[in-house]
């Protein structure tokens, strides 16, 4: 018995040894197998520098555990890998798929350009996989869907393209699935990206995210999406998506965003979807909507964000919107909307933005909006609104936007309303406004904006409106002022556009208003004024159409002054010398009357040329709002010189951001090039992030970008004015491409790629080498697909053999190949742009004569800057 149980106890503890052996054995093949992923790995910030074989394994049989990025099993096998963020190249080695316990692996935020390798998919124990912010090529790795645990793949803002595995549809407990930004085609699991929404979606019991906005889907929502339960996240905006909601998405309890925006939808909103009590974010703007708003949308919810503008909806607002406290942006404009602004909006503390203009609102304005601590907008333009201004409104802290124009609102304007520190544009035109404007204009630093037409306001002007240093627009016309014009109007340091005509004032024109600072516009037409023009600065040029219905006026580019005080001295000399002048004075009336009618015959001429260009320059270019010049340096032209070039005979440049021409001024003689930008409604709605952008160009400069001198800008045009460089060099691609910087939309980053790519590869953006229907940006996306070296694309006339220069040249290139990304979101910003670009250099920089590298004079100039990981 004792000898039985010694035998068992010495095969149990070889047991024990073996199995332990057996660890040990797996445990230095996965160390192994870690060191040959590093192999393959470009580690320019040493972040794997902790990767390496250690001098004595036996003392800790799993070293590698504590690796950077490495999280280890209790039983030391390798669970989860980690390598996020690290500016890492390369490619992904095929001994990955050694690591048979991997659970989560992580590649986001990296440099890669290679394709993924297929052993990949062999990884069945994977539960989340994220490769995303790269620029992996090639096809996505199939073998996935035999992961049974598998619940999320982030494959999004890649280069991958061929077709998407269809065995992601086996994975049934798939929760998020992403491949946003690539460039796939055909079927994915259980649909098609050109064809209609797949109605299987709705079997995935577990997803909970589907993100398909901005392809080109087709057809109907499928009513069987309201089976996936789970779906938190769903966003179809940007396709071709025709007619109506389905009801069955109401089902969708767990709902918290819902994106259909830019659509062709027709038909209502479900009144069901008002009983979502997750609905945070609901997006239906721009489709062809009708009915009404479900009434207790925002009572069961906390709603936060709701854009049903441009539409054709109607009905009444919805009075519980803002029930849970948390409703930030209100947009509704350009629909049929009617009826009252439901009072509980007026303590709706969380509001941001309130955009309602264009509908069929009536009521008065609810008292209590001038309370809310956050609102910054308020736009109310275009309804049927009647009552007063409430008095509140002036006492706000954070309001920066106001327009209330086109109502039939009545009283004065409330005390305190121009002196709200934050606000930049008040608009109350055409309105039944009585009484005097506040004389409260000491306290408006930021006031930009100022249109108070079409009123009944009467009395003086204030003599503080002066103070307003930021004034750029004061526009006062059809009211019932009276009064002389304040003098101090004409030293307001940014003033450009006055108008002041049709009312009752009466005076002289200050004799230094020609001289104003920035006044490019003046209206004084249909007063009482009188006495001379002043003959200085604009007025010698003013057209005479701003100055008429002013019997008083003479002089200046008007009829003189002195023509009936000479005719009265004749008649006097004629009495006192009688017949003895009388021959004489007859030879002088004589005289007088040929040379008043050849003076007034080239006074008329000259008129008709003033009145007939300038009643082109404002019909053509004035309709909405005056030009507005911003230069950014000493300049010699006006807005005027600009815009009287701007025909088509002066054209030398087409893109796709707008036309280019050649504009040149004679005083003195100055040839810029004029960039007239194309903008969308939903530009002109943004114009301030234009601007903020433009301003930040103003102040760039870099021998390859040609030099912004300035803009002009009236209320719907943008014209970007650069330094004409005809000798075509770098600077001058900009033009001679009918590119420019316009910024705030991505989709002129993408413009700018292409600029980038013209100077890399020296090619046109439709060069007929590419092939039929291939443009600049698909012929550099296919040599990457195709795992061509990027040097071929390369200007050899520049590179040469240099291997620093093209290097550099490669830096520049992926620039290039960011700002055309796909996806406008997946772009860099302006200010990414040019931080890139200064840090677009080598690892190792040398000098090269004749395209030789000379190793003996290298010197290490490598940036570790952050902005290399988006490289």
């Amino acid at each position: 018995m004792q000898t039985l149980l010694l035998f068992f106890f010495c095969c149990f503890g070889l047991s024990l040894v073996f199995v332990e052996g057996v660890q040990s054995v797996q445990q230095y093949e996965e160390l192994s197998t870690l060191l040959l992923i590093r192999s393959s790995l470009v580690d320019p910030s040493n972040q794997l520098e902790g990767w390496r074989m250690p001098r004595n394994a036996s003392e800790n049989q799993s070293p590698h555990c504590n690796w950077t990025g490495i999280w280890c099993n209790s039983k030391g096998f390798v669970e989860r890998l980690d390598l996020s963020n690290m500016n890492l190249t390369g490619n992904v080695s095929d001994h990955i798929q050694d690591l048979h316990s991997l659970s989560f692996l992580n590649f986001s935020c990296n440099g890669f350009d290679s394709s993924l390798p297929r052993a990949l998919g062999t990884l069945t124990s994977l539960k989340t996989i994220d490769v995303s912010q790269n620029n992996f090529v090639g096809s996505f790795p199939t073998g996935l869907g035999m992961a049974s645990g598998l619940t999320s793949v982030n494959a999004s803002s890649n280069n991958f393209s061929g077709y998407l595995p269809e065995d992601l549809g086996n994975a049934t407990s798939l929760e998020s699935l992403d491949f946003r930004g690539s460039f796939f085609e055909g079927s994915i699991p259980v649909g098609s990206l050109s064809g209609q929404i797949p109605a299987e979606l709705g079997r995935l019991k577990q997803l909970t995210t589907v993100y398909l906005y901005k392809n080109n889907f087709t057809g109907q929502i499928p009513p069987e999406l309201g089976d996936a339960t789970s779906l938190v996240f769903l966003d179809l905006s940007d396709n071709q998506i025709s007619g109506e909601i389905p009801v069955e998405l109401a089902e969708l309890k767990n709902l918290q965003l819902l994106n259909l925006m830019r659509n062709q939808l027709k038909g209502t909103i479900p009144t069901k979807l008002g009983e979502l009590t997750k609905l945070e974010v609901l997006e239906l703007w721009k489709n062809f909507l009708t009915g009404p708003l479900p009434q207790n949308l925002g009572q069961n919810s906390p709603l936060q964000w709701l854009d049903v503008s441009s539409n054709s909806l109607s009905g009444e607002i919805p009075p519980g919107l803002c029930h849970s406290g948390n409703l930030t942006k209100l947009i509704l404009f350009n629909n049929s909307f009617s009826g009252p602004i439901p009072m509980s909006l007026s303590t709706c503390e969380s509001l941001v933005r309130v955009r309602m203009q264009n509908n069929l609102i009536s009521g008065t304005i609810p008292a209590g909006l001038g309370s809310l601590p956050m609102l910054q907008r308020l736009e109310l333009a275009n309804n049927n609104l009647t009552g007063q201004i409430p008095d509140d409104i002036g006492l706000s802290t954070s309001l920066s936007f106001i327009d209330v124009s086109g109502n039939h609102l009545q009283s004065s304007l409330p005390y305190s309303i121009l002196s709200i520190p934050s606000l930049q544009i008040f608009m109350a035109s055409n309105n039944n406004l009585e009484g005097q404007i506040p004389d409260q204009f000491q306290d408006c630093p930021s006031l930009t904006l100022l249109d108070l037409s079409s009123n009944h306001l009467s009395g003086k002007i204030p003599e503080s409106i002066a103070s307003c240093e930021k004034l750029v627009n004061l526009n006062l016309q059809n009211n019932q002022f009276t009064g002389e014009i304040p003098k101090a109007i004409s030293t307001m340091p940014t003033l450009a556009i006055l108008d002041l005509s049709n009312n009752s004032l009466v005076g002289r024109i200050p004799e230094n208003f020609g001289n104003s600072p920035a006044l490019e516009t003046l209206n004084l037409s249909f007063n009482k004024l009188e006495g001379p023009v002043p003959s200085n600065g604009m007025l010698t040029t003013i057209n005479p159409n701003d100055l008429v219905g002013n019997a008083g006026l003479c002089g200046g580019i008007l009829p003189p002054c002195s023509p009936a005080s000479s005719a009265s001295k004749q008649q006097q000399n004629l009495r006192v010398k009688h017949v003895i002048i009388g021959f004489i004075v007859g030879i002088s009336i004589v005289l007088s009357l040929g040379i008043a009618f050849f003076t007034g015959r080239l006074i008329y001429k000259r008129w008709y040329l003033y009145n007939s260009f300038f009643y082109d320059w404002f019909n053509n270019s004035n309709k909405a709002w005056p030009w507005t010049l911003v230069a950014f340096q000493r300049i010699s032209f006006t807005s005027s010189d600009i815009i009287a070039c701007i025909m088509e005979s002066n054209i030398i440049g087409m893109g796709g951001t707008g036309i280019v021409y050649k504009a040149e001024a004679y005083r003195p003689h100055a040839t810029v090039a004029v960039k007239k930008l194309w903008r969308t409604e939903r530009d002109i709605e943004n114009g301030d992030d234009l601007f903020r952008e433009v301003n930040l160009l103003g102040r760039l400069r870099h021998r390859n970008i040609v030099r912004l001198l300035g803009y002009i800008h009236n209320e719907t045009d943008v014209l970007m004015v650069y330094e004409y460089m005809p000798n075509g060099n770098l600077g001058t691609a900009l033009h001679e491409y009918g590119y420019a910087l316009k910024v705030g939309e991505k989709s002129d980053i993408y413009s700018f790629g292409v600029v980038l790519l013209e100077l890399l590869t020296g090619k046109m953006p439709l060069d007929p080498a590419f092939g039929e229907s291939v443009d600049i940006v698909e012929w550099v996306r296919r040599k990457i697909r195709n795992n061509r070296a990027l040097e071929e694309a390369l200007d050899h006339s520049i590179a040469g053999h240099c291997k620093d220069v093209q290097e550099e040249m490669l830096l520049v290139l992926r620039i290039a190949i960011l700002c055309t990304a796909k996806l406008p979101k997946d772009r860099p910003s302006m200010r990414d742009v040019i931080t890139m670009l200064g840090e677009a250099k080598p690892r190792r920089k040398s000098i090269c004569h004749n395209g030789v590298q000379n190793p003996s004079k290298e010197r290490p100039i490598f940036s570790n800057s952050p902005v290399i990981g988006l490289l």
